[in-house]
């Protein structure tokens, strides 16, 4: 197959729940299964998109936000389910056994015309992964629930036409909220996740001239403000259509292209 373009989509993104869609016209995975198998599937019905065309659930960690969805979306649809062996035995479910695929880091894995790569992150789970999705020559990446920018993250990064990015909390806003002191060391201490202006850091410094799109995503509900974060970013987007996904429903579905235009779909 001739693949110059991808379908995405966030389904949900945030602590109650994430969960992105990649695709093309023949095939599609989903990264993280994090709302219940009934919302992923009305929400695709609403954006157009099928359930048939999924043919595999990449986890990227163990934490409920992430896979509280998991097992009855992959038994009822019979979807292999790409998982590190530390994220599975974090884990407090049994996932059918014929299922289970296991992710080796900066193994690429083909789904049909689709290749993912997954590569592990800074994070507070159990060999928790990003992960690559590219269709020929264009790429978009997932990358959310990490500490730090790692040099792997950075490498990757460099390569995407598109990218679903944490921004999750404001530096202030985290500082000035009710959370518990412990809390806010574990967000901000380096293996929880990416503030704004980390994620900014990451994305002026090394943004690839052809990244059509991205895509804030794991935006808190406390600590953050998606205006603010919109704002923030479109300062120094240079061209890069900036989307906030959201926490409590499905964004459109954009078309990236290689190497140069992008439109939604």
């Amino acid at each position: 197959m001739d693949c110059k373009h991808l379908f995405i989509a966030s389904l949900n993104s945030g602590s109650n729940g994430n969960c992105y869609y990649v695709g093309n016209e023949r095939e599609a995975i989903l990264v993280d299964a994090g709302i219940s198998c009934r919302e992923t599937e009305k929400r695709m019905f609403r954006l157009g998109l099928s359930m048939q065309k999924v043919k595999a659930i990449f986890i990227s960690h163990e934490h409920t936000d992430h896979v509280k969805g998991l097992c009855t979306l992959a038994a009822k649809y019979n979807l292999p389910v790409y998982i590190s062996p530390g994220t599975l035995s974090g884990c407090r479910f049994n996932l059918r056994e014929e299922l289970i695929n296991y992710l080796n880091n900066n193994e690429t894995i083909q789904i049909g015309s689709l290749t993912v790569t997954g590569f592990l992150k800074i994070h507070d789970a159990s060999e928790p992964y990003s992960f690559v999705v590219a269709c020929g020559e264009t790429k978009v990446g997932v990358f959310t629930d990490i500490g730090e920018a790692c040099d792997q993250l950075i490498f990757h990064f460099r390569q995407c036409h598109a990218a679903f990015l944490e921004a999750n909390y404001d530096d202030a806003l985290l500082e000035k909220s009710a959370y518990p002191y412990f809390l806010k060391k574990r967000i901000s201490g380096g293996r929880g996740h990416l503030s704004n202006k980390k994620a900014l850091d990451l994305f002026s410094s090394h943004r690839p001239a052809f990244m059509t799109h991205l895509l804030l995503a794991h935006l808190s509900k406390d600590n953050n403000c998606p205006d603010l974060a919109l704002e923030l970013f479109r300062q120094q987007a240079n061209g890069t259509e900036i989307i906030v996904a959201s926490r409590n429903e499905e964004t459109q579905v954009y078309t990236i292209f290689e190497p140069a235009a992008a439109h939604s779909f």
